[in-house]
């Protein structure tokens, strides 16, 4: 009998590998007309055509029909290279999607019934919760069917569309359903925001302004300086302050050691832990940006009367969420419920509670317990502060 060739002290292995992963960024102004040229490379196949299923988001084509009429265009233009798999399909959009666990199933049919398979694409094109929806059962088909995402929101943009994580609600709790997968690639159009309601294009900046604070003093000020001209859409304004948020995040995913988050710190989610309760208290009434002001204004102050962050940055922090248009307060951020945000962001890390809190503009810590008298103190100071603000 030939030996063994290992000895019995090597039966135990703890073995450290890397999966290589390309996340592919493309900006443009007008991705299915003029930069089109842009999107076709995306589509590597082995196979003659790239097969492609489309998704959108239903709003976006009423307030903006020229979305799908120059896409079938494109698409048609294409078929060279381009094998469309069944009739582009319009969903409703907004976090009712992660809601219905039906609009879930029918996606997963969809693919199911067109076939596709893991060197397939799926197109989705919409807000960050149809993104999420799509993306959710893109990720778990065949354990991953190479997406492409358009984000139409400036939220999208600015932060989620190039987020290596997809997930539904379930349970009245937010994202609790999910998974990590890297996108195929992302595509951020100016032309696909372009006709965003007021109220939608203003909440996005809330995730830019979260970034800057963490990572960068200058893109901080930047955002202080231009924050009306942003809520008044001055393009000049807008994309460098979309441009500076997203590098800001793709950087983090991907050089900042862990992209799946199997560590106790979620540093760009901070200001989220009441965000998220916020929203399933308010019944989506609030939008996911909308609750991130009023997050990100609740950590900065608590930032301060416990941490040291100086009242000037507090502040600046409160002023620009207000010059963007956002809000500072909800009623029910002074509800006892909003702590049971802290026990949920708990669950969700998988550990201890760890939650990101500032000593400086682009100096963060990582923190494993809220005084809750000092945070009851910060939910007053945000309460008058957007009393104040709001004259």
């Amino acid at each position: 009998m030939a030996s063994i060739p290992w000895s019995v002290a090597e039966d135990s292995l703890d073995v450290n590998f890397s999966v290589p992963q390309l996340l592919r960024l493309r900006c443009t102004r007008d991705c299915f007309a003029e930069d089109w040229d842009q999107v076709l490379p995306l589509l590597k196949t082995d196979s003659a055509k790239a097969r492609v299923q489309i998704w959108i988001d239903r709003s976006v084509v009423e307030s903006n029909g020229a979305v799908l009429r120059n896409l079938s265009q494109r698409i048609a233009e294409s078929d060279e290279a381009i094998e469309l798999v069944a009739p582009i399909a319009l969903v409703d959009g907004g976090e009712q999607i992660k809601n219905d666990p039906d609009a879930i199933e029918n996606i997963f049919r969809a693919i199911d019934r067109d076939g596709l398979d893991r060197r397939s694409y799926v197109f989705v094109i919409g807000g960050g919760a149809v993104l999420d929806a799509v993306g959710y059962a893109a990720a778990i088909a065949h354990r991953g069917i190479r997406l492409i995402r358009f984000p139409t929101t400036t939220l999208g943009q600015a932060d989620s569309g190039v987020g290596v994580k997809n997930a539904i609600n379930a349970y009245g709790k937010k994202n609790w359903k999910g998974t990590f997968a890297v996108p195929w690639a992302v595509v951020n159009d100016q032309t696909l925001i372009a006709n965003l309601p007021d109220r939608d294009f203003r909440a996005g900046f809330s995730e830019a302004v979260k970034v800057s604070l963490l990572k960068s003093p200058s893109a901080f000020r930047f955002l202080c300086d231009h924050a009306k001209a942003i809520a008044n859409r001055d393009w000049n304004a807008v994309m460098p302050a979309i441009r500076s948020s997203v590098l800001m995040h793709l950087h983090h995913i991907t050089h900042g050691g862990d992209p799946f988050e199997m560590q106790e710190a979620r540093p760009l989610d901070f200001g989220h832990w009441s965000a998220h309760k916020l929203e399933h208290l308010t019944n989506f009434r609030l939008r996911h940006g909308e609750a991130v002001s009023i997050g990100v204004a609740l950590d900065t102050v608590y930032s301060h009367l416990v941490h040291g962050l100086d009242i000037s940055d507090v502040q600046r922090t409160l002023n620009v969420l207000s010059d963007l248009g956002l809000p500072l307060f909800d009623n029910e951020l002074a509800e006892q419920t909003i702590f049971d945000g802290l026990e949920e962001f708990r669950q969700h890390l998988g550990g201890r509670l760890t939650v990101t809190m500032l000593r400086a503009v682009g100096q963060s810590i990582n923190v494993h317990e809220i005084d809750q008298s000092a945070m009851r103190k910060a939910i007053e100071v945000v309460r008058e502060q957007s009393l104040v603000l709001s004259r």
